[in-house]
């Protein structure tokens, strides 16, 4: 099992970069957008999965271990094969995809290329319970930057789902203040979208 590689970026393409390591070339399927933060020439460490077929070996690379968790999770769900699985941690952030799976926003999934309506509600719904947002451990002072994170969370999660930045921000102020002592993101949004009321996100309206 390959669960890593560091080594010097030896070629990139697309959603493509082969890594030498140890005079070894690997061919690692990365999103573009960290492709595009690499370099020909530079090093590169990534956290790999190996998906093994009977004629074909794939390696699937990420910047970080959420990452790496939530493809993970998403190659579970019934329809979702790895190509798929890496076009959904392309468009969205692991935090992106938790806030989307906790508020049952099927839609957020449904606008990533290879992703239809059944399988983007299979997606909420075999990941319920299973992403959760960063929260302070019980019985613990969170330290003042957990509450800005849990704060900026919120703001990323509510233009996610169509509202604009300004008013989410206001909204998550509000919530807040509030709210001072609450550190769990998920519970800080779901006060964010009852402060919201039933009004639709512009852009929203048919």
């Amino acid at each position: 099992m390959i669960s890593s590689l560091r080594g010097t970026v030896l070629a990139l393409g697309g959603s493509n970069a082969v890594v030498e390591v140890g005079g070894i070339g690997y061919s690692v399927a990365i999103t573009p957008q960290h492709s595009l933060a690499l370099h020909v020439g530079g090093e590169l460490l990534v956290h790999t999965a190996l998906i093994v077929r009977e004629d074909d070996l794939s390696l699937f690379g990420f910047q970080s271990l959420d990452e790496l968790r939530v493809f993970d999770l998403l190659r579970g769900v019934t329809g979702v094969g790895p190509k798929s699985a890496l076009g959904v941690l392309s468009a969205m952030t692991p935090s992106q995809v938790a806030f989307a799976v906790s508020a049952e926003d099927d839609a957020a999934f449904r606008k990533v290329s290879g992703i239809g309506p059944k399988t983007a509600k299979l997606i909420v719904v075999s990941l319920a319970g299973k992403l959760v947002a960063p929260a302070a451990t019980a019985g613990t002072t969170p330290a003042p930057a957990t509450v800005v994170r849990a704060g900026d969370d919120v703001v990323v999660a509510l233009v996610g789902l169509g509202w604009p930045e300004k008013t989410a921000q206001q909204t998550v102020e509000d919530v807040l203040a509030e709210q001072p002592e609450e550190r769990n993101t998920q519970v800080l949004l779901r006060a964010a979208l009852a402060q919201l009321g039933p009004r639709l996100p512009a852009g929203t309206r048919s």
